[in-house]
């Protein structure tokens, strides 16, 4: 074992709670902190490997054995006490294991066809579950422009549970929106407005847009969508969370994909022979 790390005021401990402390850290050094056994072992199947791993002295079998499959790939453990860990961590439970990873802005395929759109989504709890339901439901990126929370956020990689690692996640400026959405339609998420969401056809190409739950979408979002969708609520709350307003739009979409049987064009864009379902009532 390498020498053991005994100061909190050790400069690479300093830097890792600017990380943990300071989007403005994180964006400058383009890196952010994963924490605990579960998280690096979903960074590791993914291939993704850090740039610190940092380690107390005396590990669980399981975590020991995750330090080990990092050995093996090269990396080299900064051994620290427990109270050296304690200063670095976010987690009032630490799990003894955290690394430090170099954002590696996973590119959007091709011909997307099925986006999430996020606009002032500002509790790091709710985005996080919202990246880590659009992994689930098979979204090609999710994207967020300025006015969300910071993604690479501790508490949002936490309730991300390793969607950093395969979703990708763009963060443009408002004037590169509407070359991103080109030929994909945005739907916009409104509470009792627009055509019931088992009404909208999910089957083409489509992006979802998700505002904030105080303010809902902003100015510059719904100028880029084509229709409001709502989701039917006959109790009396007056709307939903935004992360489950999410999860219920995207597996709709998913649930629309995978009842039409539709196939592949020959370009990667994916299509149906099935006419769009019309609403008589929204004369839609």
């Amino acid at each position: 074992m390498t020498p053991l790390l005994t100061s909190p005021k050790n400069p690479r401990i300093q830097h890792i709670r600017a990380l943990q402390n300071s989007s403005k850290a994180r964006r400058e050094a383009d890196s952010f902190i994963v924490e605990g056994v579960r998280l690096l072992e979903e960074a590791l199947q993914a291939g993704w490997i850090p740039q610190t791993l940092l380690a107390v002295e005396e590990l669980p079998p399981r975590a020991a054995a995750l330090v080990e499959a990092y050995r093996a790939r090269g990396v080299t453990p900064l051994w620290v006490n427990s109270r050296v860990f304690a200063a670095a961590s976010d987690t009032r439970t630490p799990q003894g294991l955290l690394a430090v990873f170099r954002r590696e802005h996973l590119p959007l395929k091709e011909n997307p066809d099925f986006l999430l759109l996020l606009d002032g989504i500002r509790d790091p709890g709710n985005l996080g579950t919202i990246l880590r339901t659009a992994l689930a439901a098979g979204a090609d990126g999710v994207l967020l422009p300025p006015g969300n929370a910071d993604p690479y956020a501790p508490k949002v990689v936490r309730a991300a549970m390793g969607a950093h690692f395969r979703l990708p996640l763009v963060q443009p400026a408002w004037e590169a929106l509407p070359s991103l959405l080109e030929d994909i339609p945005l739907y916009l998420a409104e509470a009792r407005r627009g055509i019931p969401h088992t009404q909208a056809d999910f089957r083409a190409p489509c992006a979802l847009l998700i505002g904030g739950e105080a303010a809902g979408a902003g100015r510059e979002a719904r100028a880029l969508a084509v229709q409001s969708i709502h989701i039917p609520m006959p109790g009396l709350a007056e709307s939903l969370n935004a992360a489950v307003a999410a999860a219920i739009l995207m597996f709709e979409v998913v649930r629309q994909r995978r009842d039409d049987g539709r196939r592949t064009t020959d370009n990667g864009r994916r299509t149906t022979d099935k006419p769009m379902h019309r609403c008589n009532q929204c004369n839609q």
